[in-house]
Order: C-alpha cells, then sequence, then structure tokens
C-alpha cells in the first residue's frame, strides 16, 4: 500500500511538473487505472472538423496512439469527472512510462523528450484526456485507437498556442502536429 501510495504521489508531481507549474489553471487532476491510448510520441492529422474545449473552438486533430493498460492521469474537467470511457473508446491520458509502441512499426522504443518552437506555419496537438475510437484490428499486436483533440491547444490553460511558444513533446522531428503542450 505504501508502495501504491508512493506511486501516486510520484505520478502527480511529474504531472505537475510536466504541465508548468507557473501556467497551471487548476485542471481536475485525477488518477485512473486501466485501459488508457498514451499519444506522448503521436502526431495529429486535421480532420476537417472543429473542436470546442471550455468555450474555445480549434481545428481538430486525429493522432493513432497505442493502447496501454496501468495507472495514468486525466484533466477530470474534461472527462465529467470519470475515467470510465463509453464502450469501444478509451480515453487518451498521460502517465509516466518511459518506453511505449510508436509508429509507424508499433515497436515498443523509448519515449525521448524533445522541444521546438511553434512556428507561423506549424501545429502541435494536444490529445490528454480527450476520447478516442479503439480500432478493430492490432497492429504488429498493438492495440491502437484514434483520437480526437485540438490543435495548438494548451493543455496547461485550454487557451490557444501562438507562435513562439516552446512546445515539449516525444513525438519524433517531422511528425506533422506532434502531441504535446507549451511548458
Amino acid at each position: 500500500m505504501k508502495k501504491l501510495l508512493l506511486l501516486n504521489i510520484a505520478v502527480s508531481a511529474v504531472v505537475v511538473l510536466y504541465l508548468g507549474f507557473n501556467q497551471l489553471t487548476s485542471p481536475d487532476l485525477m488518477m485512473c487505472n486501466g485501459d488508457y491510448a498514451l499519444c506522448a510520441a503521436s502526431g495529429s492529422t486535421p480532420t476537417g472538423r472543429a473542436i470546442t474545449v471550455k468555450g474555445k473552438v480549434f481545428q481538430e486533430g486525429m493522432a493513432v496512439c497505442p493502447i496501454l493498460t496501468g495507472r495514468s492521469v486525466a484533466n477530470g474537467a474534461l472527462m465529467n469527472n470519470s475515467c470510465d470511457a463509453p464502450t469501444g473508446k478509451v480515453w487518451s491520458l498521460f502517465s509516466t512510462v518511459s518506453e511505449a509502441p510508436q509508429a509507424p512499426s508499433w515497436a515498443v522504443a523509448p519515449l525521448v523528450s524533445r522541444s521546438f518552437i511553434l512556428g507561423k506555419d506549424s501545429g502541435m496537438s494536444n490529445q490528454w484526456s480527450f476520447l478516442c475510437d479503439k480500432q478493430a484490428k492490432p497492429v504488429n499486436g498493438v492495440q491502437l485507437a484514434s483520437c480526437y483533440g485540438p490543435i495548438n491547444e494548451s493543455p496547461a490553460t485550454n487557451g490557444h498556442i501562438k507562435p513562439g511558444a516552446k512546445i515539449v513533446t516525444d513525438a519524433p522531428v517531422g511528425v506533422l502536429n506532434p502531441v504535446g503542450g507549451n511548458f
């Protein structure tokens, strides 16, 4: 029990640091346990639709992400304060795993953080605490999900991110609209 409590504290501390303590606008952090999509090393493709987050409209992006099982951290305010996803769906959440299946082969590889400056003609994607559709067939033994979230939206403030912002991601260089945040 003590080990589980320490893990919960450690994961919560990492999330607070990850979100950038000074930019944090009190998302309702909560721990989930079970299946979740981890989009940290994914990019997203614009869908041509809009998505509204806390009254603000953004371009929607779709990211393909591996489904993992275990403890994860969520923004309860975006999930109706429930870790339970509807049938056939899964939430895209954050975790402290150091490796995960990654495109294009979906082989397990280390998650490597990098940063970049958001350009006038470039984008990033936030998939944290948004719903995903479970894909019907695994690829190379990995269950995948199609996740839908806003492009150029801050996971820390839920506001628009402007060019010149520093973005942190685990997605490789060259990925379109890498999933990450302005921290």
